[in-house]
């Protein structure tokens, strides 16, 4: 059974977004072990210089790379990331599952986004969007994504 870790930023509070979040959870229990592990989000000033958002990304990094499992086959989600379609998704679970090394590590960021150095530690870099969503919702994007794969690959109405 395929290893799923969500190494995300930041702590979700909304109740729609960990409503949304738990229901998906739910579903891939059949389907794959799924982790979840949140890395604090560094405190910035109202506005920061470039200088302190790379500071802070990188401090996020270091805990984000360790993290990461070595032996994990790593996705960095990031806006200069290769966008897939849905089947494109259920491609990448299907090949992981059957690789050997089943264990698949999606890294969300926060609201500055990844430090260079998570996003080259990965072996992808994905984009769900040219457009910007708030890194909570990317999460529920990320897991429903996650779950529609595994939909796909078993050849369930589900997807459409």
């Amino acid at each position: 059974m395929l290893y799923v870790k969500l190494i995300c930023v930041g702590k979700m509070r909304e109740r729609f977004y960990l409503d949304a979040f738990a229901e998906y959870r739910k579903r891939l229990q059949g389907y794959c072990r799924l982790e979840l592990c949140e890395i604090g989000e560094q405190r910035l000033p109202d506005a920061p210089s470039e200088k302190e958002i790379t500071a802070a990304l990188e401090k996020e990094a270091e805990e984000i790379v360790r993290a990461i499992p070595s032996d994990a086959y790593a996705v960095a989600l990031c806006v200069e990331g290769k966008q897939m379609p849905s089947e494109g998704m259920a491609a990448l679970l299907a090949e992981r599952e059957s690789s050997g090394k089943p264990k698949l590590c999606f890294i969300v960021g926060g609201s500055c986004g990844l430090a260079e150095s998570v996003k080259r530690r990965c072996d992808r870099r994905l984009s769900m969007s040219e457009m910007t969503f708030p890194h909570h919702l990317a999460r529920v994007m990320l897991i429903e994504q996650i779950y529609r794969g595994f939909k796909i690959n078993e050849g369930a109405r589900y997807h459409k």
